[in-house]
């Protein structure tokens, strides 16, 4: 294993989502081209959206026509959920034709990359069966994930809700889970703290993490 993976990672601030959608799939289309590019990670906030992945299945919406804020229909896997102010979002653009092509694989690897970032300020996280994303005690919801592949590259990506208003998820059946209550980093630590403060700790866990993810879904 080469421990000097490359690496780019880009805080972008806060963004609209569909200049963020447009920049991912430019990328993308950059490493299809390019097998030798690097992988990238874009850091940003968004500005209040509501998105739902690639299903027919449309209830988590809960009609839609009452909801404050857009929404986009994307690429990604996964029901109805909110972006907005006081999240990390993260968008991988990994090329995972150097990683084993392993879908289930690079999920489980970014929930352990967001309970590793929780860690480092003391809260104590985990994943629970079944359910995609991050939780504290198995009841509350800090984290969610939805990833898209193109060719076997990756976009779309993380939510992490560090402080701010989470009323908007109440509009919603967040990624369709019933009766689900939602946590951010603030509650959890019963203090103040800044999404640009979680992304630069965010950076160093992301680039350990990343060397990992290539020695473990490497290919045989």
């Amino acid at each position: 294993m080469n421990d000097d993976v490359d690496l780019a990672v880009r805080w972008l601030g806060r963004m609209e989502f569909a200049e963020a959608l447009a920049l991912q799939e430019q990328l993308v289309a950059v490493k299809r081209a390019n097998r030798s590019a690097i992988d990238e990670v874009l850091l940003l906030e968004h500005e209040p959206v509501y998105t739902i992945g690639r299903t027919p299945d449309k209830t988590s919406l809960l009609g839609g026509a009452h909801l404050p804020h857009p929404i986009f229909a994307i690429n990604r896997g996964g029901q109805a959920t909110y972006h907005g102010p006081g999240q990390l979002i993260g968008y991988p653009i990994v090329d995972l034709r150097q990683c084993g092509q392993d879908l289930h694989k690079y999920l489980r690897w970014f929930e352990q990359t967001l309970i590793d970032l929780l860690a480092q300020f003391g809260i104590v996280a985990a994943r629970r069966d079944g359910l995609t994303g991050v939780w504290i005690d198995h009841a509350r919801k800090i984290a969610s994930i939805g990833v898209g592949v193109r060719h076997w590259i990756t976009m779309h990506g993380f939510a992490l809700n560090v402080c701010g208003d989470l009323a908007p998820f109440a509009h919603i059946v967040p990624c369709g889970i019933t009766n689900v209550t939602m946590t951010s980093m603030e509650r959890e630590l019963g203090r103040g703290i800044s999404v640009f403060e979680v992304a630069g700790v965010f950076e160093n866990v992301v680039r350990t993490a990343v060397r990992n993810l290539h020695v473990d879904l490497a290919p045989a």
